[in-house]
C-alpha cells in the first residue's frame, strides 16, 4: 500500500515564488510506485488550494496570481486517527477525500518556515519530514541563531542587532558599535532568507540609510563584520537525534548570491502532461555555479563538519538542512553563518555527490518523518487528574 504524501508549499513569505520551484523539484523526485503524492498549494493569503495542475510548473505564474483559476479551495481536518484534504466545494462523495499519512513541507521563509506550518501540522497530529515549532523558530531568526551560536562556542563573526523600534533615538549608539566591530559590514533582515534586503555598508555616512531599507523587511537586522576576501561554503545535514548525515560540502563561486542569481539564473520552467520530468522541471537553487567538493584544508573540512552536526543539534533541527559558512581566505578562519532549515532545492545536489539521490533524500525525509513520529507516541503527553472536580457548578 502506498504513503500519502501531502506536499505543502507557497504560503504567505517573501520567498512563496522559491518555495514553488524547489516544491516542483520534489513533485518530480518523489518515487510514485511509492507514494501516493498530494500537492497543496497554500496561497499568499494563507489559504490551501488542490488540483492537478500543480504538477506542471507552467502553471505557476497564473497559480500564484489567481489560484482559483486552476485550483480549488480545500480545506484540511482531523477526522478520528487520520487527516484529511478535500476540497471546501466539492460532491458529497467521500472520493474527493483524501487522507495524508506524512507531511512534506517545502517551505521558505516567514509564516511558513519558521515554524507556523509546523505548529500546525504538530497539532493535527500528522508526521512531517522538517523542522519542529522550536527549531524552525530558532533557525529562521539570525539573531536568536547567532545568539545560540555563541553561547555553544561556534565561530561566528562579530556582529550586532538593530531594532526598528528605537532606531532613529539610539542611532549614534548604534553607529559606536558599527565602529567597534568595523566596516565594511553587512546587514541582514533578522527573519528573510534568499539574500532579500541585504545591504553592504561601506563606510561610516552609508549606515543609517541602508539599515533603514533592510528594516523595511524586518522589525530587526543584524549588522555583522563583512569578510572582504570570502571563501563562502555550505553543508547540508540531516537525521534524526540517533543518526545525523552530513553531505559534501561545495564552494559557491558566484562571489555573493542575490536573489536574482540564486533564482534566476537557469530555472524558466517547462510545460507538460501531468507531472513534468525531472530533466524538465525549474533549477532553482540548482542552477548555481558551485565546485563539489569543495578545495579545503583537511583541517578547515573536520571542523565543518563537527560544527555543522554541532550546530543541528542545537537548533533542534530535523529534516533536511543547510549551514552556510565563511572562509576568511586572509587567515583560513572558518565562521559559521546561518542555518536553512528548508534550503532551496533542499541541497539534493549535496547529497547527489555523496550518491544519494534526489529521489532517495525524499525517501529518507519521510522515514525519519515516521521515525520521528513513532519515538514521540511513545511519550506522555497527558495524565490522569481531578482538578476540574473542583470546578463543578455549585446548585
Amino acid at each position: 500500500m502506498k504513503i500519502s504524501v501531502g506536499v505543502f508549499f507557497g504560503g504567505k513569505s517573501t520567498e512563496h515564488e522559491i518555495s514553488c520551484i524547489s516544491a516542483n523539484q520534489v513533485l518530480n523526485a518523489l518515487d510514485s510506485d511509492k507514494y501516493e503524492v498530494i500537492p497543496v498549494y497554500i496561497s499568499k493569503d494563507n489559504e490551501f488550494y488542490l488540483g492537478d495542475a500543480l504538477f506542471d510548473i507552467g502553471n505557476y505564474s497564473s497559480i500564484v496570481k489567481n489560484p482559483s483559476s486552476l485550483l480549488a479551495k480545500a480545506c484540511l481536518y482531523k477526522d478520528a486517527n487520520k487527516v484529511i484534504v478535500k476540497p471546501v466545494k466539492g460532491s458529497l462523495f467521500k472520493k474527493e477525500e483524501r487522507t495524508i499519512d506524512v507531511a512534506f513541507p517545502v517551505v521558505h521563509g516567514t509564516n511558513v518556515e519558521d515554524g507556523s506550518l509546523a505548529g500546525y501540522l504538530q497539532m493535527l497530529d500528522l508526521p512531517y519530514t522538517s523542522c519542529d515549532v522550536l527549531g524552525g523558530a530558532l533557525g529562521q531568526d539570525k539573531d536568536v541563531m547567532k545568539d545560540v551560536f555563541r553561547s555553544k562556542g561556534l565561530p561566528i563573526v562579530d556582529y550586532m542587532t538593530v531594532f526598528g523600534s528605537d532606531f532613529d533615538e539610539r542611532l549614534e549608539d548604534y553607529l559606536i558599535e558599527a565602529r567597534r566591530i568595523g566596516f565594511p559590514l553587512i546587514a541582514k533582515p533578522a527573519n528573510l532568507g534568499s539574500s532579500i534586503g541585504i545591504e553592504i555598508i561601506e563606510n561610516e555616512d552609508e549606515f543609517a540609510d541602508k539599515v533603514a531599507e533592510c528594516l523595511k523587511y524586518d522589525f530587526k537586522v543584524v549588522v555583522e563584520k563583512m569578510i572582504a576576501d570570502l571563501m563562502e561554503v555550505n553543508i547540508a545535514v540531516m537525521g534524526n537525534d540517533d543518526e545525523i548525515m552530513i553531505s559534501a560540502i561545495e564552494e559557491v563561486t558566484n562571489g555573493f548570491l542575490d536573489y536574482d542569481k540564486k533564482y534566476c539564473a537557469g530555472g524558466k520552467g517547462s510545460k507538460g502532461a501531468k507531472k513534468v520530468p525531472a530533466k524538465g522541471a525549474s533549477k532553482g537553487m540548482a542552477s548555481t555555479n558551485r565546485k563539489v567538493p569543495a578545495d579545503l584544508k583537511d583541517e578547515q573540512r573536520q571542523l565543518i563538519e563537527e560544527t555543522a552536526k554541532e550546530a543541528y543539534r542545537y537548533l533542534n533541527a530535523y529534516g533536511c538542512v543547510r549551514i552556510d559558512y565563511m572562509i576568511d581566505k586572509k587567515t583560513d578562519k572558518v565562521y559559521i553563518n546561518e542555518i536553512n532549515t528548508i534550503p532551496g532545492s533542499l541541497s539534493f545536489y549535496l547529497w547527489e555527490a555523496t550518491g544519494i539521490s534526489f529521489s532517495k533524500e525524499c525517501d529518507l525525509l519521510i522515514r525519519n518523518a515516521l521515525k520521528r513520529y513513532g519515538m514521540k507516541e511513545k511519550k506522555t503527553y497527558a495524565f490522569d487528574t481531578n482538578i476540574l472536580d473542583g470546578y463543578r457548578r455549585k446548585s
